[in-house]
């Protein structure tokens, strides 16, 4: 169809594409993707006997800073590494995701989100012990790390590395960069009355003011902003749970019961077969946590570290935050209100549900500006991960260029409708997956051989030292 022929037909040739991207979106995020991530986190998981489990409470003593030294290589600190990664996946995900999982799948998809969250654990710790492995630094001492270099050295398939960084650079600039311009200038505009235009251009000040210093400076304001804005939305979600805590069990129960059995329409809500809710879960939980997505290894990769399976530790801690915590205070709140069955979604709902037992400040402040901060901590995390996906295929004197068409492309994103980016953008997540699933799957062995080695060491460590 020509562009004249779809005009007299009433649909533009913009509309046609989108439809078109649309479909192949849904293609690629479908069952076989997500079977995919799934199943390679269950697999990492029995593999390293669950070292999610048995090793939780060392992970949080790493991530602390109990074993770090000066000596070894690296730009940032373990709990900096925690931060930037976090930054990238906290967000939209945790209020407006959670929220259309539970308004579409019913109360189940919690459980569902739960089971990608655990095993999401093991999948990220696999990916970030891997980018520590085989990260590179350059004469300045400068970290580069992530899928693309594993992909590369371990497999010695720099084609897909080159297909994995392409994807990335181009998920920064849209998911990472526009899509969260958007939702910041959104907000704004309806909670306080400002033009998208200024807050476009605001924003990208602030961003061009952070990511110029490069990751330290990056990684020392989200270990401020990460802290704060979990702090502020997790206490406000206590407040609501204590408030309503003979609510919390029923809950729970119903959370179970539907994991398992249809959930009947109430309210406003439809309705969810079993399998529904299942799909409604485990894709809201990958999309939230990124795990197996490849974009945290970017991140942990520049990690002041030497020891790989310690900085695999570090990073699983960060599914359990975003998913079994964050997104499960979301999805209670949702629940304990009873708005779930109310017909409304996304960010409207998690507003409604704070709304309902905190008044306009739970909605307006909580939620609202919850959401622009998740956005612009995003915004900074996903600038790095796109500046060593430039880094890896033009080398370094293209970095600078990216950065000032990061910076544009901020206002630009604030004033446009998404509906494409969004979802072409969803097409080169999707092709970050692919090629990063297949590193993890073909250097288990890899991965494997280390965690004994330092399970050995531990072992002999704590004997010696009675711990």
């Amino acid at each position: 169809m020509n562009i004249r022929d779809a005009a007299a037909g009433g649909i533009t040739l913009y509309e046609h594409l989108n439809v078109f991207v649309q479909k192949v979106s849904s293609a690629v995020w479908g069952p076989f993707l997500m079977a995919l991530l799934l199943g390679t986190g269950i697999y990492y998981s029995f593999r390293s006997r669950f070292i999610q489990v048995r090793e939780f409470f060392h992970a949080v003593r790493v991530t602390l800073g109990h074993f770090e030294d000066p000596r070894h290589k690296g730009e940032i600190r373990h709990f900096q590494a925690l931060s930037t990664a976090l930054s990238a996946t906290i967000g939209t995900g945790n209020i407006a995701g959670v929220a259309t999982a539970v308004a579409l799948g019913g109360p189940g998809a919690v459980f569902w989100m739960w089971i990608t969250g655990f095993f999401g654990m093991g999948l990220k710790f696999a990916s970030c012990a891997l980018s520590l492995k085989y990260r590179q630094f350059d004469a300045r001492g400068k970290v580069a790390g992530g899928p693309m270099y594993y992909l590369e050295k371990g497999m010695n398939a720099r084609w897909l590395a080159v297909i994995f960084a392409f994807c990335g650079m181009v998920t920064a600039l849209f998911i990472g960069n526009m899509v969260q311009s958007n939702s910041v200038a959104d907000v704004l505009e309806s909670s306080a009355g400002v033009a998208p235009a200024i807050t476009g251009v605001v924003l990208a000040v602030l961003v061009w003011l952070v990511i110029v210093g490069g990751i330290r400076r990056i990684a020392g304001v989200t270990q401020v902003i990460v802290p704060l804005m979990c702090g502020v939305y997790f206490l406000s979600a206590l407040y609501i749970l204590i408030a309503n805590a003979e609510k919390i069990a029923p809950a729970f129960c119903l959370i179970c019961r539907h994991a398992v059995t249809p959930t009947a329409a109430a309210g406003g809500f439809a309705g969810s077969a079993v399998l529904y809710t299942m799909r409604m879960g485990i894709a809201r939980g990958l999309f939230s946590n990124e795990a197996g997505l490849g974009s945290a290894p970017i991140a942990h990769a520049a990690a002041r570290e030497n020891e790989p399976v310690r900085e695999g530790l570090v990073a699983m801690l960060g599914p359990f935050v975003d998913t079994l915590v964050i997104c499960t205070l979301t999805a209670l709140v949702i629940i304990v209100s009873g708005k779930w069955s109310t017909g409304l979604n996304g960010a409207t709902l998690t507003a409604s549900a704070f709304n309902h037992s905190m008044g306009g400040v739970g909605g307006d402040i909580v939620v609202g500006f919850g959401l622009v901060f998740f956005a612009l901590s995003t915004t900074i995390a996903w600038s790095y991960y796109g500046d060593r996906c430039v880094y890896y295929l033009l080398g370094e004197k293209a970095v600078r260029a990216y950065k000032w068409i990061y910076c544009v492309l901020i206002p630009v994103g604030a004033v446009v409708k998404l509906e494409f980016i969004w979802n072409l953008a969803d097409i080169a997540n999707a092709f970050m997956a692919f090629p990063n699933l297949v590193a993890l799957l073909g250097l288990s062995g890899v991965v494997i051989k280390m965690v004994r080695d330092y399970d050995r060491r531990l072992r002999i460590a704590r004997k010696i030292h009675g711990k």
